[in-house]
């Protein structure tokens, strides 16, 4: 009988070295020759167990690539640079890019892509909170560093995605807090004394998104129809090295000392020192002479839905030809100076209002209407979907003025008033319990006489 031993199977031996070593026969590598794997341990049952894992990974299809795996680091580089760039806008791809440079990296850029385990995500979540970061930005760490994991474990680079054994923090949903009717009436009645009214007009009346209504374009209005057409939308977008050393480019701007107590270098910065570099660092993009992809630019919403028209009020008509013909003024006044881009909200020199100063003049107007403190989206959107709620508008229709892509999603835009829950309660108690009638005057005579009420009344007395 052949001493040989049939193909795929494995062998376990005792070495000269004293260790047990088992190879198996996982299949083949990209250029044809076979992919031959090798496993060792102190003893004969230990290497077994380690064959018999790769066995069964080889049976159930799910063995990882022959090769050394790469570390964190290098496999959320990759992934960022050549996977999700093709399928994220530009602004998501950025919040990745933070994300993964800040708190990603410096937290597991070290492990072996195939060596992390549940507990080291664990840990950096823990720290991250310990911190004071928020639990929905360590959630959306979390997701970043799940969809990566997925992509490597489709790709057979790891054995299991770890990120789905860790459950992330719980995040409590946002409280939406929109303006009442009297506040949103306060509110564009400041708004009114500005040359922006028109913008903050569409942003409470319409519900826009602040990139939406900072995007139009004359374009895409049709003052005939009465229709918006947001195809298009404003962002600001990172600053991304055209040169072949970042590193050396920002040279002069890297800051890897922590700033003295009192410093006086940042002292007009408004958010403060800024924060420390990280070793190697390759930022400080904006000041590259070769800079590319970053800045105020024209991007396209992030869903097909967002791209739907919305009519606009016949009442609002009015003020938009009164706007554009001010704007031709303003066009005419800067004469060469004039810059254009056909934005329907734009500057005095004809360029695209800043989100930043936006965000300014939002705040600004809130102190002057006397309104306490709230988010921009409160003011604009959650505004515009209660409200239209308040006027008896069904959640179909508002979803389709809100353009969202679920009714799930209008539902959490729009907050019930309580002036709207105490008049239905109030209905429901009239269903059950009607109120008492009030009593209502007679003009016929009773039968009594005029002495029976006298002593009647001395009675009472």
């Amino acid at each position: 009988m052949s001493p040989r031993k049939p193909n795929l199977e494995s062998s376990i031996y005792l070495g000269a070295d004293g260790w047990w070593h088992g190879r198996i026969t996982m299949g083949v590598k990209n250029d044809g020759s076979p992919d031959r794997r090798h496993r060792r341990a102190r003893t004969e049952t230990e290497v077994r167990r380690k064959i018999k894992e790769l066995e069964q990974q080889r049976t159930d299809g799910r063995a990882p690539v022959a090769g050394r795996k790469p570390t964190v680091e290098a496999w959320m580089t990759t992934y960022l640079t050549t996977i999700a760039s093709l399928k994220l806008k530009p602004r998501s791809l950025d919040d990745y890019w933070s994300k993964t440079r800040n708190d990603i990296i410096p937290g597991l850029g070290k492990h072996r892509l195939d060596k992390l385990a549940p507990e080291h995500l664990e840990r950096l979540y823990a720290d991250m909170l310990a911190e004071g970061h928020a639990p929905s930005h360590v959630l959306k760490v979390h997701r970043i560093l799940s969809r990566a994991l997925k992509i490597a474990h489709r790709r057979r680079m790891i054995v299991e995605n770890v990120a789905t054994l860790v459950d992330p923090p719980t995040v409590d949903e946002t409280e939406a807090n929109p303006f009442t009717m009297e506040e949103a009436k306060a509110f564009l009645l400041a708004a009114a004394k500005r040359p922006t009214f028109m913008r903050w007009l569409v942003g409470v009346g319409m519900g826009f998104r602040q990139g939406e209504a900072l995007g139009l374009r004359w374009k895409y209005v049709d003052l005939d129809a009465e229709l918006f057409h947001p195809h298009w939308q404003l962002q600001r977008l990172t600053w991304r090295h055209g040169c072949t050393d970042p590193h050396a480019c920002g040279a002069r701007l890297h800051h890897f000392d922590p700033c003295p107590p009192e410093c006086r270098t940042h002292k007009g910065y408004t958010r403060g020192c800024p924060a420390r570099c990280p070793k190697g660092c390759v930022r400080h993009a904006s000041a590259c002479p070769e800079r590319r992809g970053g800045g105020l630019v024209f991007t396209r919403p992030k869903t097909k839905k967002s791209r739907n028209p919305v009519p606009i009020p016949p009442p609002f008509i009015p003020f938009l030809r009164d706007h554009r013909a001010q704007q031709d003024d303003s066009r005419a006044a800067a004469a060469e100076l004039w810059e254009e881009h056909d934005a329907v909200f734009a500057r005095p020199d004809g360029r695209p209002i800043d989100p930043r100063v936006d965000w300014e003049e939002f705040k600004a107007l809130l102190d002057e209407a006397g309104i306490s403190d709230r988010r921009l989206y409160d003011g604009s959107r959650h505004t515009a979907g209660t409200i239209l709620n308040e006027l008896g508008v069904d959640m179909p229709t508002i979803m389709e003025i809100l353009r969202h892509t679920q009714i799930s999603q209008t539902r959490r835009y729009v907050k019930g008033r309580s002036t709207l829950s105490k008049d239905a309660m109030r209905r429901v108690g009239d269903a059950f319990l009607p109120r008492p009638q009030p009593p209502t005057e007679t003009k016929t005579e009773t039968v009594d006489s005029r002495a029976a009420r006298s002593r009647r009344r001395r009675r009472i007395r």
